[in-house]
């Protein structure tokens, strides 16, 4: 929808379609994966074989519409609009009589030297197909004999750029897919035979790679590092194939790789199409859209130390729309006070070469205590994780792993001054984010910095849990899975329907990126029937239906625009006095009962304030939101254009308000 729309820039709108393809692959690796483990009984769940049957059909149906959508727009909005720009992408192996010379020299001194073409014999010859790797089929007849035969060639994309610049045509600049650069000239791979085509195919395996099963005693390093390596090789979850290759080619495929038949997708001619983010733009800027300068406070920016400042009050940081360099600060400083004598901190995803990394090294070369728990299970970050716990322990920063069972997805920092034992000065960073700087440029998630014994005490109670596994401790004010989370938001639920029914103003705000536990919609429900009013924010999975008579009193909507609506917020009316909380966590089942979660109040009545004025633009967006109906689809609320009067574009809105 976003690639659809002719407000943005073109390469915006190219951009929302690398970001689907890309979000597809992950799909298919994760979820579809799961549902094939189902049937094929490799792992325990609630699901039933034959229902993840019915699943993988629906899948299947569905994501044929979404591909046929994605070409359409690709193929009648985005390639037509570059053309009006006088950038012309090539789509297929023929290259305009101008440009011939050039891809025959292009592919001679630049891809064939990288080509390592085999020819597929089913018994004989066997090529292991790598995952998510881009090859090509070459359909050969023999010249002399007629006889057919089939070759595969991987795309050697590690050397040459996926998309090839060809020469400019008066001011139209021009560029071919890489793959197609080959295809015309593949008789100068195959001599002597005649090719009669050539299609490209991909593979998705699976990607889960169940690394909670280790025992206390085993080497979770050594676990970590075996399982990754066997991630390469994971079972096949699909089989992508140009819908133009010819049945007995197809056949061939199926027979020589041992391919399933319910495995095959046909797709369109040019697969992997996450690459368009690498599609070069000769024209710059005025192509793109262009995040505003990230906003300093000018109170942080004049004051020579940010703990003074901390101790006086909360702060509140709200990312890509304030910088990130506050908390780099904060821990620097950190990093060079005499009084600190200690730091603590969680690693979900970090930026590779992190300047967050560099300093707590620096902060252990000048003499203070560094302890970094590492959760080494971070999908798709296990090996980032590997690589910089060793720099970390390597240093002398004390590495606490993973804990068997459960993934810690908490997103907090300690910073204590030295004193005795409870009363020392502590300083703590909360988040709904990662401490990734890179991310942070993308990602909309929000922070607080606070010296609040009752938060800081209990933060530090929860190093305890991660280090020691101690479950006997408690928590009064942080919310922790595991702990108290989910008794308390049925608690703060249960508050909320006994106002109702007393006839009392009953409001319940959440935003999250996926609302899928039956258990917590359950409770939902129950609140819309007996008329509290529900307002969800849900950017990604949302399992809740609204439109139903359980459901009357609950609206849902998602905002996608150009920054990643990543936050939690949870807001509670409870007769005037506002409780609102910002969490780590969706409401998965992983999160609320397989994960280190927590989720904080927000104390400072300012910060409190500024939140729910945010959630009350998100609320009446009119630009980027779409109203989810009862059968869960995407409805975009209105049309803004007839009310320029009463523009409300969220994202915009924010910046302007945060930096009013």
């Amino acid at each position: 929808m976003e690639s659809e729309c002719e407000d943005l820039p073109v390469y915006e709108r190219i951009k929302f379609l690398a970001i689907h393809a890309s979000n597809l692959e992950e799909f298919y690796k994760i979820r579809v994966a799961e549902h094939q483990s189902v049937i094929m009984r490799k792992i325990h769940s609630e699901e039933d074989p034959a229902e993840a049957v019915l699943i993988l059909d629906r899948i299947k149906e569905e994501v044929t519409r979404q591909q046929q959508e994605f070409y359409r727009i690709f193929h009648e909005k985005i390639l037509p609009e570059l053309a009006a720009k006088k950038i012309v992408l090539c789509m297929d192996e023929h290259p305009r009589p101008e440009h011939a010379d050039f891809v025959r020299d292009y592919f001679m001194k630049e891809i064939f030297p990288f080509l390592q073409p085999v020819m597929l014999m089913k018994e004989d010859v066997r090529v292991f197909i790598r995952d998510n790797r881009l090859y090509q089929v070459a359909c050969l007849k023999k010249k002399n004999t007629g006889e057919t035969f089939y070759a595969i060639n991987k795309i050697p994309y590690a050397k040459i750029p996926r998309f090839i610049e060809l020469p400019k045509i008066g001011d139209t600049y021009y560029y071919m897919f890489a793959e197609d650069v080959i295809s015309a000239n593949l008789s100068e791979i195959f001599i002597g035979y005649e090719v009669t085509g050539s299609y490209n195919i991909k593979i998705s395996r699976d990607a889960d790679i169940f690394i909670d099963d280790y025992g206390m005693n085993d080497d979770l390093v050594a676990t970590i590092k075996k399982k990754v390596k066997q991630r390469k090789i994971g079972d096949l979850s699909r089989f992508a194939y140009d819908k133009r290759m010819p049945e007995d080619c197809l056949n061939y495929l199926c027979e020589t790789f041992n391919i399933d038949r319910e495995d095959l997708i046909p797709d369109n001619a040019h697969l992997n199409m996450e690459d368009l983010i690498k599609l070069p733009n000769p024209l710059g800027r005025e192509l793109e859209t262009h995040a505003r300068q990230a906003i300093r406070i000018s109170e942080l920016d004049r004051a020579d130390w940010l703990f003074p400042l901390i101790r006086k009050k909360d702060i509140f940081l709200h990312y890509p729309y304030h910088t990130f360099d506050y908390f780099t600060r904060f821990l620097m400083e950190a990093s060079t006070n005499p009084n600190v004598e200690e730091i603590m901190l969680t690693q979900y995803r970090v930026a590779q070469d992190s300047e967050i990394i560099n300093t707590l090294i620096n902060a252990v070369k000048n003499g203070k205590k560094v302890t970094v728990f590492v959760e080494l299970k971070a999908r798709f970050d296990e090996e980032n994780n590997l690589v910089t716990s060793e720099i970390m322990a390597n240093a002398g920063i004390k590495i606490i792993y993973s804990i068997p069972g459960l993934k810690v997805h908490a997103k907090v920092a300690l910073v204590a001054e030295k004193g005795s034992p409870g009363k020392r000065q502590a300083y703590a960073y909360l988040s709904t984010g990662n401490f990734n700087e890179k991310t942070a440029g993308l990602y909309s998630d929000m922070s607080i910095l606070t010296s609040k014994k009752e938060l800081t005490r209990e933060i530090e109670r929860l190093f305890g849990v991660l280090e020691n596994q101690d479950n006997s401790v408690s928590f009064k004010h942080l919310l922790v899975s595991q702990f108290n989370m989910v008794p308390e938001l049925k608690k703060m639920i249960n508050r909320e329907i006994e106002n109702a029914k007393a006839g009392k103003k009953a409001h319940i705000i959440l935003k999250m990126n996926a609302l899928q536990d039956n258990a917590m919609i359950n409770e939902l429900y129950r609140a819309s029937e007996a008329g509290v009013h529900i307002d969800l924010i849900v950017r990604g999975i949302c399992c809740l239906q609204p439109g139903r008579p359980y459901s009357r009193n609950i609206r849902i909507r998602r905002i996608v625009d150009m920054f990643l609506e990543h936050s939690r917020i949870w807001y509670f009316y409870n007769n005037g006095k506002e409780d609102l909380f910002l969490a780590s966590a969706d409401w998965m089942k992983r999160n609320l009962y397989r994960r280190i979660e927590t989720a904080f109040p927000v104390m400072n009545k300012n910060i409190k304030k500024t939140i729910i004025q945010i959630l009350d633009i998100q609320l009446n967006d009119n630009v980027k939101a779409c109203q989810i109906d009862e059968n869960l689809q995407n409805i975009f609320v209105s049309d803004s254009r007839k009310y320029e009067d009463k523009i409300v574009h969220a994202q915009r809105d924010i910046y302007r308000l945060l930096n009013s």
